[in-house]
């Protein structure tokens, strides 16, 4: 089964989605490659993992929490899986290029893949995409669009309060 449940937050309505034990998408509104509700869904926002999703995204947004600790599922290839999976390494408030982030997934040469890889993320948020930068320090590439990938940073690094 697919379970769903929908919060609100500083940059637009959140869909969780969840297969029942672990969180398996966060998409935003108007996100490239969002998760689209199946007709077999089901609306249900009392599944642990979703309840707890939205509560430390709550926590997030406010300032208070700074390491998500949710199960997740990752459902990709090998490669978007081992890119992903760095992405939770990267520190809260803390940045890194597109070319570190192909260096640390043992693939230097790599960037443009991990970029198709990052945009790709399927849990946005919690898996901190936001957090890859181009390599000069300026913003590239977020499918929830660069004003929310703006936000974020600037959440994390205390320049706004929601």
């Amino acid at each position: 089964m697919t379970y769903y449940a929908t919060v609100s937050s500083p940059v637009g309505d959140l869909l969780l989605v969840s297969d029942g034990k672990d969180l398996i998408r966060v998409s935003m509104e108007k996100q490239k490659f969002a998760a689209e509700i199946g007709e077999d869904w089901i609306e249900k926002n009392d599944v642990p993992v979703l309840k707890l999703a939205a509560e430390q995204l709550k926590s997030y947004f406010a300032g208070l929490l700074d390491h998500f600790d949710l199960p997740l599922a990752f459902r990709g290839t090998e490669f978007q899986n081992k890119v992903w999976s760095e992405l939770t390494k990267i520190p809260y408030g803390q940045t890194i290029s597109y070319g570190e982030l192909a260096r640390r997934v043992g693939n230097p040469q790599a960037s443009r893949a991990v970029g198709l890889a990052n945009g790709k993320n399927p849990i946005a948020i919690i898996v901190p995409c936001h957090r890859v930068i181009g390599t000069n320090g300026t913003l590239t590439g977020y499918g929830g669009g660069l004003p929310r990938k703006k936000k974020l940073l600037e959440l994390e690094q205390g320049l706004f309060s929601p």
